[in-house]
């Protein structure tokens, strides 16, 4: 799970830190810190891998570069 990317920016409109995992499609979290947010995401993704293991859904491998920036 930790070869994820993941991205982490601050949403004014949310007041909080987001973050998220492009590979795992809506797999997001947000928190208060940087941190917060990071940890969130981490047990959301667990859970999302969990879960899609569970109804035999698809589970990206992680790409282990960085994605494209537009």
């Amino acid at each position: 799970m930790d070869k994820y990317e993941v991205i982490i920016y601050w949403s004014k409109e949310d007041a909080a830190y987001v973050a998220e995992i492009p590979e795992l499609a809506g797999c997001m979290a947000h928190g208060k810190t940087q941190r917060d947010a990071l940890t969130s995401v981490r047990q959301a993704a667990a859970l999302w891998i969990k879960t899609s293991r569970e109804f035999g859904d698809f589970i990206p491998e992680p790409k282990g570069r960085r994605l494209a920036f537009a």
